[in-house]
């Protein structure tokens, strides 16, 4: 496990002062906007925010300044179907700590399609070991949505890295994220640590993370004390009343 301070891969990031004064996307962002300066967690932090508070848009920015392809997968992947990522990494300052890693991987629900044909093209017409044997020895595009993040979570993933993750509950049961939280634990005793934006109160449960909740500006909060849990939490408490409201005429 990383220690807390020097010893970890990324240790804050912030955006710059002169950034604040501009009120245009992604700037004008929740994530941005109320951004500051955050420390993060030596193995993994969460951040958690309502759809369209700019998670996305910030995890994108962080894995760009590390280096990471905007579209997804690791530091040598470079290919683009669609310069669709916003300009938030020339805003962005990312303080990294005195390790190096070894391994890393950003990786997108949304662009997972293009990463997947991406492989399969260079093995195509690659020499040398194929790419897939790292990522299972099956095609990405011969596997469910579901199959393929786990593939590649369970055989890409080694350790001693940096790991971005964008919702990766978006293809996975609720079994299937579960089976994250044992990968992510594995991976964080060889040294990994994670940068995580989830809506999966599964996935946020993993404990000693650091959750950091967008709307109350990057506050820490307790993973008992998101809105992700308690409104989980009284749906399946009683879930006939929350119908009963839910579809009043």
């Amino acid at each position: 496990m990383l220690k807390e301070g020097m010893f970890q891969y990324i240790r804050s990031v912030q955006v710059s002062r002169n950034a604040s004064a501009y009120d245009r996307y992604p700037l004008n962002l929740p994530a941005v906007k109320n951004l500051g300066k955050l420390d993060l967690h030596p193995n993994v932090s969460f951040i958690v925010g309502e759809n369209g508070t700019g998670k996305s848009t910030l995890l994108e920015a962080i894995a760009v300044s590390y280096g990471f392809n905007p579209e997804g997968g690791s530091r040598s992947f470079n290919f683009s179907t669609h310069a669709s990522h916003s300009d938030l990494s020339h805003f962005l300052k990312v303080t990294r700590g005195i390790l190096t890693a070894n391994d890393g991987f950003f990786l997108r629900a949304e662009s997972l399609y293009n990463l997947a044909s991406n492989i399969d093209d260079l093995d195509q017409g690659g020499i040398g070991p194929p790419i897939i044997n790292s990522y299972g020895g099956k095609s990405l595009h011969e596997q469910s949505h579901g199959e393929s993040f786990m593939a590649l979570m369970m055989n890409r993933f080694s350790g001693n890295g940096l790991y971005i993750l964008d919702e990766p509950e978006a293809a996975l049961s609720p079994t299937r994220q579960m089976a994250l939280i044992s990968i992510i634990h594995d991976l964080v005793k060889k040294d990994a640590q994670f940068i995580i934006a989830t809506h999966s109160p599964i996935i946020m449960a993993y404990p000693n993370a650091a959750i950091y909740d967008i709307e109350r500006g990057y506050k820490k909060v307790l993973y008992k004390d998101t809105d992700h849990y308690n409104i989980t939490k009284k749906f399946l408490n009683k879930p006939e009343d929350m119908l009963k409201i839910l579809l009043e005429d």
